[in-house]
């Protein structure tokens, strides 16, 4: 299955989490904090939001709770 993460084409298998798919990716940095600093997961289950990217146009979303699917859209803000 493949998706997109800030333009660039990853495959993943089924079931999936984004943030994986991300990582994968090389994405390090997932989005800024409000002084900019660097954010990224951190506790994997959806707890710290950390992990909030664009999904489909979808702002703010925990890419450690939801599944990759087929032609996802996935940005991030790093």
């Amino acid at each position: 299955m493949a998706e997109l993460v800030n333009l660039s084409a990853v495959a993943v298998a089924p079931g999936t989490m984004v943030s994986t798919a991300v990582t994968a990716a090389g994405v390090q940095v997932f989005r800024r904090s409000v002084s900019g600093e660097p954010r990224g997961p951190l506790c994997g289950m959806g707890i710290c939001f950390e992990c909030r990217v664009t999904i489909n146009g979808r702002a703010h979303l925990r890419s450690c709770q939801i599944p990759c699917a087929a032609g996802m859209e996935v940005r991030t803000d790093g």
